[in-house]
């Protein structure tokens, strides 16, 4: 849970919870921090 998947990914094993995975095949691009919340796209376009 709370991972997030690179667009075209193809995701052949199991995928840690709070990572960022991306590639082909897909491999771990960076921990997440638990503490610290995934910024949403609607949430940078706010005034």
């Amino acid at each position: 849970a709370n991972s997030v998947i690179g667009a075209g990914s193809v995701v052949t094993k199991d995928i840690p919870a709070n990572v960022i995975a991306a590639g082909n095949p897909a491999k771990m691009v960076r921990e997440l921090d638990k503490d610290r919340p995934i910024k949403k796209r609607e949430s940078m376009f706010e005034d």
